[in-house]
């Protein structure tokens, strides 16, 4: 008899685990996007999103938009800009978003367009090997709110100590945003505090084929 009941509590204590695991992971993405805080640092990064012929979409325009707001309050006095060309494309995530800066009103020479990745993991080492070339530490993350969490961890894992400062407009912003989003994001950085240490990326761009990739350094 006493076997069976440590056996019960054994199942009952691998539910609670298998319950709290993915609970914790929400708790923090949704609390970094609701309660964001960013301070003075010493840049500003625009994590990178769909851009056409140069125009940036709707969600990568309310990033550029965040990062140039936050700018223009003095948090940080450099701005740089991350992200590929997707296939067919003419121009980059990168250099796209620095144009729409530029055309904004900040100066050239405050921005660097980082023409690397088109996925989190990849954007995020880009940018710190670049902020560690010049010897910087502090930087503030544009981007969506529900995406705070997960870029901000890979950033501080990188030895950056990263704030983040969510987008107030657009489709990813709280108020557009959807509970599936939220899951997601969580989901992806539940992956990646647990899959990430074996090296093991779940892509940003997922194609029919290929779900995981491993990310070579």
């Amino acid at each position: 008899m006493f076997i069976f009941r440590f056996i019960r509590r054994i199942f009952t204590l691998i539910i609670l685990i298998i319950l709290a695991i993915p609970t914790y992971a929400i708790a923090k993405t949704y609390y970094a996007a609701h309660y964001p805080v960013a301070r003075a640092a010493d840049a500003i990064v625009v994590m990178g999103a769909a851009q056409f012929d140069g125009r940036p979409g709707d969600v990568f325009e309310a990033r550029l938009s965040e990062a140039k707001r936050i700018y223009d309050l003095g948090l940080a006095p450099l701005i740089i800009t991350v992200g590929a060309k997707a296939p067919g494309d003419r121009t980059t995530e990168a250099a796209s978003g620095k144009a729409w800066l530029v055309s904004a009103g900040v100066p050239s020479r405050k921005i660097v367009a980082l023409e690397n990745g088109r996925d989190t993991l990849v954007s995020t080492k880009a940018y710190v090997r670049e902020m560690k070339k010049r010897e910087l530490k502090n930087v503030i993350i544009a981007t969506d709110p529900y995406h705070c969490r997960r870029s901000m961890t890979m950033a501080n894992d990188r030895g950056l100590i990263a704030t983040c400062s969510p987008v107030q407009f657009g489709p990813n912003s709280l108020r557009n945003s959807t509970k599936r989003y939220l899951l997601r994001e969580s989901g992806a950085y539940l992956a990646y505090i647990t899959l990430g240490h074996f090296g093991i990326n779940i892509s940003d761009h997922l194609d029919t084929n290929k779900i995981l990739d491993k990310v070579v350094s």
